[in-house]
Parts: structure tokens; C-alpha cells; sequence
């Protein structure tokens, strides 16, 4: 009888051990990383400078909300262009977000119309585009001052010359 009771001890340990080592739904698909297509984009800077980054295309609300989340390093010259459809006030935040951003707001015809610098990783805080917009470019933190990229320079790629 005592044999019985600490086999079903063990199980019931042993259950418990498995029950609670078991994933959380979703949690691991959250940190899994999604797939986009890349494209070229060259900003233009006033003084005539062309500086060219890979951007992956977060173009699907899907896309657009899983963003650069989870991410740990991005090459230098990389970085992610959202296509929001039409021209709109946009509102951007960093929650679940490692690296720290650049992000450029740009109108409809490329040019660049504000400039957030060092987004903070996690922020919950509203990154506001300050004016109408079709796109964001997030880029590594500190590309922006580094390279000289100012609002009313020019970004050119597929998604934002296409008609």
C-alpha cells in the first residue's frame, strides 16, 4: 500500500514538473521572428550625400505591429520601412522592442517630415509622426546623427516611389 502511494507521489510530481515546464501558448511564437521581403532605400541628404540601407517591409497591420520586436542586433546600414497605405497621423511605440531607434516619418512623396532619435527599448510612451504621413523608417539609434540625416532630406525605395 505504501509502495502504491509513492508511485502515485511520483506522478503526481512528475506531472507537475512537466505541467509547469510546458510553454506558454503564443510565448514562443512571439519571439519567433516573423518573415518580411527587403528592398533597397537611399535617403538623400540636402547636400546631395546618397545613403543607402536594406529595409525589410512591414506593409500588413500584422507586420506593422510585430515591427523590430524581439530583435537583438541589426547590421548598421539595415533597418525597416512601414508602408501604412495612405497618408496619416502615425503613432509608433517600443514595447517589446530590444534595440534602440531612429525612427524617420515620411509623407507621400519621400520627404522626410520628423525625426524621432533614440526611441527608448520597452517605452510604452507614444512616438508621434507630428503631421500626415505614409511611412516610417526605423534604423539603428544613432544612425540618424551620424549620417546627417535631417527632416526635409529625401528617401527613395520600391514601395515608396511606386504609384
Amino acid at each position: 500500500m505504501r509502495t502504491m502511494h509513492r508511485i502515485k507521489g511520483a506522478f503526481l510530481a512528475l506531472f507537475f514538473i512537466v505541467a509547469t515546464a510546458a510553454p506558454v501558448p503564443g510565448f514562443a511564437q512571439q519571439e519567433q521572428q516573423m518573415v518580411f521581403a527587403k528592398e533597397p532605400l537611399v535617403v538623400q541628404t540636402a547636400s546631395g550625400k546618397l545613403l543607402n540601407f536594406t529595409v525589410e517591409i512591414a506593409s500588413t497591420n500584422e507586420q506593422r505591429q510585430y515591427g523590430l520586436m524581439y530583435r537583438k542586433e541589426m547590421a548598421e546600414n539595415a533597418g525597416m520601412l512601414f508602408d501604412f497605405g495612405q497618408s496619416r497621423r502615425v503613432t509608433m511605440w517600443m514595447e517589446n522592442t530590444i534595440l534602440p531607434l531612429d525612427m524617420l516619418f515620411i509623407d507621400s512623396t519621400g520627404v522626410i517630415r520628423h525625426i524621432k532619435e533614440n526611441a527608448v527599448p520597452y517605452s510604452e510612451d507614444i512616438i508621434d509622426s507630428m503631421g500626415s504621413v505614409k511611412y516610417v523608417v526605423e534604423l539603428n539609434a544613432g544612425i540618424v546623427k551620424k549620417l546627417g540625416i535631417k527632416v526635409g532630406d529625401k528617401a527613395a525605395s520600391p514601395t515608396i516611389t511606386k504609384k
